[in-house]
């Protein structure tokens, strides 16, 4: 029986709505559930907006401002080398797996691919072949759990991008810069929002067929955003 639930897919795919719709359906069903919403900070199995400083993890909603600044240069994502974060992101998802309640379903909002290929991919220029080594390895750590993931495939981008950018302001220009700044936006000569979208749509074509090879229950989801009464469905039969 799966007792982990990951919603994977592009920013603007739908992953929130559908993790919630997955958690809400599973807990209508007597089921005990443990959703997890990317950008909580509290994650079992992820290491957002924590530092790694003098051999311990800290969080950072817990360090001082007057000290938040001097943190910053060894935050897990963002800051440190990759031989230093792949580690520890390793640990935290073996520790997820020893401490899961074994009556629990476990519902998350990405971490297995998103996450891990914005730091392989994005940030480091990592070939897919890279990428997808890691990403095993989780898949690997999280086998007992019996995960299936969900993936959200997007095949119109651009639009889903800029519908959500008019409710979020200054994400936009936040994400762009990320995308075309890092290495693999540095490498490709990404530049702006055609640069950003490019990125997007190379790093789907690699997430799908890493996931098509891990020995992990995967169902793809076509477009969900454009008709979500046959996405809801889907998941239902899934479910």
């Amino acid at each position: 029986m799966t007792r982990l639930y990951i919603i994977e897919g592009l920013p603007c795919s739908g992953k929130s709505s559908t993790a919630r719709f997955v958690a809400d359906t599973l807990t209508a069903q007597g089921k005990t559930v443990r959703y997890i919403d990317e950008g909580t900070g509290d994650h079992p199995a992820d290491y957002e907006f924590h530092a790694y400083v003098d051999g311990k993890v800290i969080p950072l909603n817990t360090v001082p401002p007057e000290e938040l600044n001097a943190c910053l240069p060894c935050k897990i994502y963002d800051g440190l080398p990759w031989e230093t974060e792949a580690p520890l992101m390793l640990d935290k998802w073996q520790q997820f797996v020893f401490e899961a309640n074994a009556d629990t379903v476990y519902v998350f909002n990405c971490v297995l691919l998103q996450n891990p290929m914005c730091e392989t991919m994005m940030r480091f220029n990592m070939t897919e072949a890279e990428s997808a080594a890691h990403i095993r390895q989780i898949a690997e750590i999280i086998a007992p759990l019996e995960p299936t993931v969900i993936y959200l495939h997007n095949d119109d981008i651009e639009e889903s991008v800029c519908r959500a950018s008019a409710e979020r302001p200054g994400w936009l220009d936040a994400v762009i810069s990320y995308h075309t700044d890092g290495g693999y936006g540095k490498s490709v000569g990404a530049s702006g929002f055609d640069g950003y979208i490019s990125c997007l749509r190379e790093r789907q074509a690699r997430e799908e067929r890493i996931l098509s090879a891990l020995p992990v229950r995967a169902v793809t989801l076509a477009n969900p955003q454009q008709d979500w009464p046959a996405a809801r469905n889907r998941l239902l039969q899934l479910l």
